[in-house]
């Protein structure tokens, strides 16, 4: 499937979530998908004010909040358009993120997607391209496969026309090609 499916795809469910929850719209709103394809979303953030902590550097819960919309952006990239509900996640942080003006990087794969679980990673860059944190998210999937507006059959086709017990494996990331 064409990258630029995918990115159509992952874009309109990011505006999907701008227009109906309650928490993207305002916390991350000026977040863009700069990228995707089956498995692998990458997206940027300008850092401002609201983005940050009383130290002036970036919050660890706007990159906790990036895990958990980058996990959901990733199962889209996998053809669903109701990505499911969060059941784990975890984020590790390793250095600042940076300050109001700064943009942070990251990069997203769906490392297992099945009938009823999809498992994401992410990692987070600053403008030195350092790793800055890291995070992985679990999603419960198994409803999110009903709804009318998924394309799994194009995107994710190894799993939509096979039994639960088969999963897609990870794609290559940018950096391991």
């Amino acid at each position: 499937m064409s990258s630029g499916k995918t990115l159509k795809f992952v874009r309109s469910v990011w505006e999907s979530f701008r227009a109906n929850s309650g928490l993207e719209p305002r916390l991350v709103d000026g977040l863009r998908v700069t990228a995707a394809r089956p498995g692998v979303v990458n997206f940027e953030l300008d850092i401002e004010k609201h983005h940050t902590n009383r130290l002036n550097i970036l919050h660890g819960g706007t990159i906790a909040s990036m895990v958990d919309l980058g996990g959901s952006l990733a199962v889209a990239s996998r053809g669903l358009f109701a990505t499911g509900v969060s059941t784990d996640l975890n984020v590790t942080y390793l250095a600042s993120g940076g300050v109001i003006g700064d943009t942070i990087r990251a990069e997203v794969t769906c490392d297992k997607f099945g009938k009823t679980l999809a498992y994401t990673s992410i990692k987070f860059t600053n403008k030195k391209d350092e790793l800055v944190a890291r995070g992985s998210h679990t999603k419960f999937v198994a409803i999110a496969w009903k709804d009318p507006n998924n394309i799994t059959e194009e995107l994710a086709p190894e799993i939509a026309n096979k039994g639960s017990s088969n999963a897609i494996k990870p794609p290559q990331t940018a950096q391991a090609m």
